[in-house]
């Protein structure tokens, strides 16, 4: 199916955009499909409960958000051929949503009319045991996929990310890391084919979507380019047997000086080891003021307790962990360990895309702002005594680092390889958290301030030239894309270079020119997607 219209991108002057949105696609889809089982409004009684059930930021869960005009939950490719269509004959915007947890709520909000299409009918996982390959729909959950390897083998895995609700649609398409990125590099790294529905409704693969599309939808971002429905992913070999630990040190427990010895030894071992340190403040009736900081160190490791122990007793001894501080586990266990889960638990709990059981990770369960930077040169302890007195002003457990290594399978591939850049000459990532339980427009402008702050100080500290990021973990205080009143982005490169190199550094020329290419009047558009260079004139002229 190939899409034609008379009228793209001119929106009806005679009526709201989205009735006639709703007109184009009940004339439209197939007469054995009910518009009612694909297609929701505000009208529809399950309306709010479909938007919401993959809201993940609690930020975006008010009465306030924008709320999508028309909410379109397809089966088959073909009705997305459809939404396309009828979305572009109606001046309607189309936000694409997997597993909902885009950092800045971009996958269902938008300040323009716009269509919601909601991928989680796209779920399916088919595992080829023999070839180690898998194919996984765009609107599954990383749970899901997890689940299903774990199903078919012991010694098969994906190496993707912690939290299990994520969906891979929006995962992979941004690189996607997750504990084994030491051993095996991003998700992005694993993929080896795709289908995307592009602009003008054709459904490619690799194949015909060709070489440049294929590397740009895999780290720059998906939702730019067009509507991804499913990834081919090459599985990897690991170990019947890992092993975990956390252990949990105080300022009092050395945890300062522990922190800047990690920085010299965590991205230089093995590859099969992932020693990462979440660090913020904790309750603490010794420590002046009530409080103290904890680095908590956890670390999965690609084989057995007695390998692990002396390579940790050789390489950093300082951190005094113990046999008993270790737990021998399979693969989905460690999954559940990273996702905040027991790994007494049934795996099966990591399918569910709002489980019963719920995980311990403050990014589910608060609301939340993050920022990130990439530390190329170790930092000073003065340094880090800095982040302890700014994460102090913070509640007990409302202020967090997340803090990973890189090195070892990151460190050598080229950083052109993928849209993704960062690779070699990175140190670690450090991601910055602010935490809050009210709601409120004060209380979040409170802690959105206190995270500035934050950021703020670390400047003379992480990358420069550009200070990158990392686009998984989006913010919009790095600089968003223009809108003129019919909501079509006016944005030029330079503009979008403010935030577009912090991302992808030099590949973001290379990102802007393939999606001129794939879909010059920039009908796939958000506040921080990929511009077309052609869209200012495009969008005069329509």
């Amino acid at each position: 199916m190939i899409l034609s219209c008379n009228s793209c991108d001119a929106q009806s002057s005679h009526s709201p955009p989205q009735n006639d949105f709703l007109q184009c696609m009940s004339l439209h889809l197939p007469n054995n499909t009910g518009i009612s089982s694909v297609v929701y409004t505000p009208n529809d009684a399950s309306y709010l409960s479909i938007l919401l059930s993959s809201v993940r930021s609690l930020r975006f869960r008010s009465a306030s958000t924008p709320r999508p005009q028309v909410i379109v939950t397809p089966f088959e490719e073909s009705q997305i051929q459809t939404t396309i269509l009828c979305a572009r004959e109606n001046g309607m915007q189309i936000r694409i949503r997997s597993g909902g947890h885009d950092y800045e709520g971009l996958s269902y909000t938008s300040q323009v009319p716009f269509v919601v299409l909601d991928l989680f009918n796209f779920s399916e996982v088919a595992i080829d045991g023999d070839q180690k390959t898998a194919w996984v729909g765009a609107g599954a959950i990383i749970g899901q996929l997890y689940y299903r390897i774990s199903q078919t083998s012991r010694t098969l895995a994906f190496p993707a990310g912690a939290c299990p609700t994520v969906g891979v649609g929006g995962l992979f398409s941004g690189g996607g890391y997750g504990p084994m990125l030491r051993k095996f590099g991003l998700a992005a790294d694993n993929i080896i084919d795709a289908r995307i529905i592009d602009v003008n409704g054709r459904i490619l693969d690799r194949k015909s979507m060709g070489e440049d599309l294929f590397w740009a939808i895999r780290g720059g971002g998906g939702s730019s380019f067009g509507v991804i429905t499913a990834w081919k992913l090459k599985l990897v070999t690991v170990p019947e047997t890992l092993t975990i630990f956390s252990v949990g040190r105080t300022l009092e427990q050395n945890a300062t000086q522990l922190v800047h010895k990690w920085q010299y030894i965590a991205p230089n071992l093995d590859e099969d080891i992932l020693l990462s340190i979440s660090i913020g403040p904790v309750n603490s009736s010794g420590a002046a003021g009530g409080k103290t900081i904890q680095a908590n160190f956890n670390s999965v490791y690609l084989g057995g307790v007695d390998k692990l122990l002396p390579l940790l007793e050789q390489s950093f001894p300082e951190l005094g962990v113990r046999r008993e501080d270790c737990t021998e586990v399979s693969w989905i266990q460690s999954a559940l360990f990273f996702g905040g889960y027991s790994i007494q638990v049934s795996p099966e709990v990591v399918t569910s895309r709002n489980p019963e059981i719920r995980s311990t990770l403050p990014i589910t369960r608060y609301y939340f702002k993050a920022k990130l930077d990439y530390v190329q040169e170790p930092i000073s302890i003065k340094g880090f005594e800095g982040m302890w007195k700014l994460l102090l002003e913070r509640e007990a457990n409302m202020g967090e680092l997340l803090v990973v290594p890189y090195g070892g399978k990151m460190k050598e591939i080229s950083e052109s390889a993928l849209p993704f850049p960062h690779r070699a000459g990175n140190l670690y990532k450090i991601q910055q958290l602010a935490y809050w339980e009210e709601s409120g427009a004060v209380a979040s402008e409170r802690s959105i301030s206190w995270s500035r702050k934050l950021h703020d100080y670390m400047t003379p500290y992480v990358s420069k030239s550009p200070r990158a990021s990392y686009m998984n973990y989006r913010d919009l205080d790095l600089g968003v894309n223009n809108y003129n009143g019919d909501g079509k982005t006016s944005t030029s490169y330079a503009q979008a270079s403010v935030w577009g190199l912090k991302y992808f550094k030099n590949n973001f020329k290379r990102l802007v020119q393939i999606k001129t290419k794939v879909d010059p009047t920039n009908f796939f558009r958000n506040e921080q997607s990929i511009p077309s260079l052609y869209s200012k004139s495009s969008s005069k002229n329509n």
